[in-house]
């Protein structure tokens, strides 16, 4: 794609950020710029986080962040959680989703984490798939979940 542009987000990609959330997950409620402007201030400001994303044609069309933890094990090396992976439905199976999540694991291994954690909701075997084809390992750790009850 020759107007592929994949970046860190700025404040400005909140609506569309949002617009893929909604796909990513169509059953939450629509949140309110109102809410979701100082959460989106805290991602991009927090120095832990960065949510990145793919346009084309100027349009948002993937999107996925990055959190860089700091850890005291591994000889301090930080680790890297990847959460909220998503494409629009127009534009999947075309590798933009692929190639957001490259751009986000370059920088996690530029600051040196010593392995990136991603989970997913999914159980759809094609999409188990295509984390695997990121270079994801499907049973290397058991993960867990609580959620607040």
């Amino acid at each position: 794609m020759a107007d592929l542009n994949i970046r860190p987000a700025t404040p400005d990609d909140l609506p569309g950020v949002m617009a893929l959330y909604r796909q990513l997950n169509p059953d939450d409620p629509v949140l309110n710029l109102a809410v979701a402007e100082p959460v989106w201030s805290a991602l991009l400001s927090s120095g832990f986080t960065t949510p990145f994303v793919a346009e084309v044609g100027g349009r948002l069309v993937s999107s996925c962040t990055l959190a860089i933890v700091p850890n005291l094990s591994r000889g301090a090396r930080a680790y890297g959680v990847i959460e909220n992976v998503v494409t629009d439905i127009d534009h999947r199976r075309t590798g933009l989703g692929r190639a957001v999540l490259q751009v986000a694991l370059d920088k996690a291994w530029k600051a040196d984490c010593y392995k990136v954690l991603l989970a997913t909701g999914s159980r759809r075997e094609s999409t188990l798939r295509f984390y695997e084809g990121a270079g994801f390992q499907r049973d290397a750790k058991t993960y867990f979940e609580i959620r607040r009850p």
